[in-house]
């Protein structure tokens, strides 16, 4: 009788994959699949922390341990990497965000016969996994769970909702879109709910765009001590751990570079740190976090441009780059493809790349690489944790 296939590794989509290429659902490294399925648990397979795992859609390797998680992690950027030849002259050590440290999260929610749901969706389905408990959000961000359930028995449509939550420095502001609040009673019953919890900031958006109904006082995230405005929808580092490891990669990958071109900039992430050292050009096509991050930068004096400049359109050309020292990029998971092409016909020598996407990043690098640059460093980086979500730090010169 065989005595089965080892599990070597976690592929990308979070299944366990043995040498003979069978992907096993939820194996881990280190656990042994017999022919007819049966999984038998390794050293490295724990008992999942969460009472809706595997259910829910928000984690897909809680049954992972810390060490297997690590290596999933490293393994994605590094074979992202290896898929195009590419080699780094230092790996840096993996960084994992810790459980309940998510500060942003989208659920979804549904009124129902019996009150409501709500929670992340199942994966694969649109059912909604009524969230009891959760290991991956901050508490300030679940703590408003049990009341937007009550919100939602009581004024909610037939349709569901989605609830984006942000943890900013005055508390936490939620937007509800395709709630709809028809009439003084439920404009009231939205006014006393986000004065009962709390909120910073309650925004309802009736497929029109988001409309803000309660804001006590205007709602900030600082970034590197700088209050700067939270525009509605702005993208927001997932946790505060893991914005502090890019940024001090960036800051470090830069040290000494007198000016600095921030491409997709955001709300000033990586703007805001680097002005410290640097004069900064912030180049960001959303708006509003443009404006936000301008009236900022603005407050305090600090040697930061910004610019309003959509980079998937219209990318800096190679003779702009030339101009700068040195180059950040942040760009969305479809990476920046045409970006990098006019910074490899440039005359920039130092690029710190920071991405969401592995596949993306290692497209876009394999043009630096053929444009004369070395891989010098690369960090993989966990900030979605038990998730199959990863992200990177690194650093190109020539």
């Amino acid at each position: 009788m065989s005595a089965g296939e080892k599990i070597l590794r976690i592929a990308a989509r979070g299944d366990g994959v043995t040498a003979s290429g069978r992907h096993v659902p939820r194996g881990v490294t280190g656990d042994v699949v017999s022919a007819g399925g049966t999984l038998t648990p390794g050293p490295h397979h724990v008992a999942p922390p969460c009472r809706h795992f595997p259910q829910c859609g928000g984690c897909q390797l809680q049954q992972a341990d810390e060490e297997a998680l690590r290596q999933f992690v490293t393994d994605r950027v590094v074979h992202a990497a290896q898929a195009q030849d590419i080699a780094a002259a230092e790996l840096l050590t993996t960084h994992l965000s810790p459980s309940n440290s998510r500060r942003r999260a989208t659920l979804h929610g549904l009124r129902t016969a019996g009150g409501a749901v709500i929670g992340f969706r199942e994966g694969g389905s649109h059912r909604i996994v009524d969230m009891r408990e959760c290991h991956i959000l901050a508490p300030e961000l679940f703590d408003k769970v049990g009341p937007l359930r009550s919100l939602l028995a009581k004024h909610g449509g037939k349709r569901p909702v989605d609830i984006a939550l942000t943890l900013a420095d005055q508390g936490v502001a939620c937007s509800l879109k395709g709630f709809v609040a028809e009439g003084l009673a439920a404009t009231e019953a939205l006014l006393d709910f986000a004065r009962e919890i709390g909120l910073a900031r309650l925004s309802v958006d009736q497929d029109y765009g988001p409309e803000t109904v309660w804001e006590p006082e205007p709602v900030t995230v600082t970034l590197d001590e700088i209050p700067v405005g939270l525009p509605h929808d702005a993208f927001l580092q997932p946790t505060r751990d893991g914005e502090r490891v890019l940024v001090g990669d960036a800051a470090a990958f830069l040290a000494g570079a007198l000016t600095i071109a921030d491409l997709f900039s955001g709300l000033g992430t990586f703007s805001f740190a680097l002005a410290g050292q640097s004069k900064v050009l912030a180049v960001e096509a959303a708006r509003d976090t443009h404006l936000a991050s301008k009236a900022a930068a603005n407050m305090r004096g600090l040697p930061v441009h910004a610019m309003h400049r959509d980079l998937f359109r219209n990318p800096l050309q190679a003779d702009e780059v030339s101009r700068f020292a040195a180059v950040l990029l942040d760009p969305p998971r479809a990476g920046a493809r045409e970006q990098v092409f006019q910074i490899a016909a440039s005359q920039a020598s130092r690029v710190a790349y920071i991405s969401c996407n592995p596949a993306s990043w290692a497209r876009d690098a394999k043009v630096l690489i053929e444009a004369g640059f070395r891989l010098a460093a690369l960090r993989p980086v966990g900030q979605f944790r038990w998730s199959t979500h990863v992200e990177l730090t690194s650093y190109f010169t020539r």
